[in-house]
């Protein structure tokens, strides 16, 4: 096959050429908006699951879902060496940009772009150097005695209610899009909580869309415990059958190329459904099918270039990030990984490790918080741990 032509597009945040499985997300989304728009209660979303399985991208797809119904918008990713404060600074900065040219009043969002600002600089309190060198791009003086005091929970009250005014004057929404919500800081966890509880409370105009790993709810709940009640959350999960085939199918039959049914029974095998992993193995099956329609024995010949890829890509990268002790505590999970009938793995108890290595938990401790600030393993349940990425104790098998 022509490998200019090849459609698939493996790649961390990269739309595929077919979104497929992820209809009712769309869907419930859709509401959401019109809800919000027309005054109706409506809670936040919270889009958790593994590595690999499109959060960014279907955060990408809900962001122009609203930006097509003229809502302002604003997208960050979380970082764990980051406040808050300067990102969505500039996300709400951006939100607000796309709603003034339909508001009747500059003064009023020369007002809030004034709060906003003052908001913006507290960020450069806690270091003085920093104060010489960034100034958010904002053009209006900063108003003093609103959303600066200094404490994030209750700045970010204040300057959300300011925001989801201007939404309301023009009769939209603003919806904030953050990514990799598990690496906020507890202190901003706990004041994005109080934003959105406050919000809630007033059916004010804006929301929050978050995306994270599969322990981000365990978050929320330690900052806040009434986030339960306060997002809808969404897991969104590997593709079915039927949509993984048509994420592979779609494509493919755009450029007027067909697959036979083994070589699809094979591509799920391979894959597991994960959308990156599915991405992986059509790009690789492609450059290597010498015609058309595409056959198992083709899957087959490609697999280990798609495999090798991975292997350095995806899951080596992510080996090499971790420390002697790290990898250790890795392999002892991927030792005791057990895996379920369709080879998805589950998570390990943690004494079970400790056993394996013959070591106190208590002395493994530092090792297991580093690997999940690091994002490569979550603790979904007390006593327990698990892999971010899928197929990756599989992977820790095959390399020893």
């Amino acid at each position: 096959m022509d490998p200019v032509r090849n459609p698939y597009a493996p790649g961390a945040g990269q739309r595929p050429p077919e979104l497929a499985g992820r209809d009712r997300e769309l869907d419930v989304f859709d509401v959401v908006l019109e809800r919000v728009a027309r005054g109706r209660p409506e809670r936040s979303l919270m889009l958790t699951g593994l590595r690999g399985v499109g959060k960014t991208v279907l955060l990408n797809t809900l962001r122009s879902q609203a930006i097509g119904r003229l809502w302002g918008t604003g997208k960050i990713e979380a970082r764990p060496d980051q406040s808050l404060r300067r990102p969505i600074s500039a996300a709400l900065h951006m939100a607000i940009r796309e709603l003034a040219p339909h508001h009747r009043a500059p003064d009023r969002i020369d007002e809030v772009l004034g709060v906003l600002k003052a908001f913006a600089l507290r960020a450069n309190a806690a270091n003085a150097k920093l104060r010489d060198r960034w100034q958010p791009g904002i053009d209006v003086p900063a108003r003093a005695g609103r959303a600066d005091s200094g404490d994030i929970e209750i700045d970010l009250v204040e300057l959300f209610t300011d925001a989801a005014g201007i939404a309301t004057d023009v009769g939209t929404g603003i919806a904030l899009f953050i990514d990799e919500m598990q690496d906020l800081g507890a202190a901003d966890v706990s004041a994005l909580c109080a934003a959105c509880h406050e919000l809630s409370q007033l059916g004010a105009p804006l929301i929050v869309v978050g995306a994270g790993l599969p322990h981000v709810p365990a978050v929320l709940s330690a900052a806040k415990s009434y986030s339960e009640r306060l997002f809808r959350y969404q897991r969104i999960d590997r593709l079915d059958r039927i949509s993984a085939d048509q994420a592979l199918c779609a494509p493919a039959s755009r450029e007027d190329v067909e697959y036979e049914e083994k070589a699809l029974d094979l591509l799920y095998e391979k894959s597991g459904g994960y959308p990156y992993f599915v991405q992986a193995y059509g790009k690789a099956t492609w450059d290597h099918a010498p015609r058309n329609p595409i056959t198992a024995a083709d899957v087959r010949m490609a697999a280990p270039e798609a495999e090798a890829e991975l292997a350095v890509g995806f899951f080596g990268s992510r080996y090499e990030r971790a420390t002697p002790a790290e990898r250790e505590y890795m392999r002892a999970m991927a030792a005791l990984s057990p895996s379920s009938d369709d080879d998805h793995e589950l998570a390990v108890p943690t004494a079970e490790i400790a056993k394996s290595l013959e070591r106190k938990p208590a002395s493994l401790s530092p090792a297991r918080d580093a690997l999940i600030k690091k994002g490569l393993i979550y603790s979904g349940e007390r006593g327990t741990v698990a892999f971010t990425v899928p197929h990756f104790g599989r992977y820790l098998r095959t390399v020893g």
